[in-house]
């Protein structure tokens, strides 16, 4: 009796373990000028496998996002979802502008 109590904690155990590391992709943050589809499907809140097309195809179109802000630019995405996955959501370092590059006279 008491080995079957054992294996019934260890099943439920197990699922629950389970359970949360399915919600757990979803705690990482993303880099929407970066991200693949399927990345930004799986990352963000109420963005499924054609609003994710839709940003890559904006980010394709328009160049990288400069906020996550930007990102209510692309048709489907609102603000109501971009606020949801505002902890999510990075775009990244931006590249630092060269400075103009000085010219040495030939000796």
């Amino acid at each position: 009796m008491k080995a079957i109590a054992l294996t019934l904690k260890t099943l439920i155990l197990a699922l629950c373990l389970a359970g949360a590391s399915q919600a757990a992709p979803t705690a990482g943050t993303v880099n929407i000028n970066t991200a693949d589809a399927a990345t930004l499907d799986r990352l963000l809140d109420g963005v499924g496998p054609s609003k994710a097309q839709a940003i890559i195809t904006y980010r394709k179109a328009n160049g990288p996002f400069r906020s996550a802000a930007d990102l209510a630019k692309v048709k489907g995405i609102g603000e109501a979802t971009v606020k949801r996955n505002a902890a999510r959501i990075s775009v990244g370092a931006r590249p630092a502008t060269p400075a103009a590059a000085k010219k040495v006279p030939a000796r």
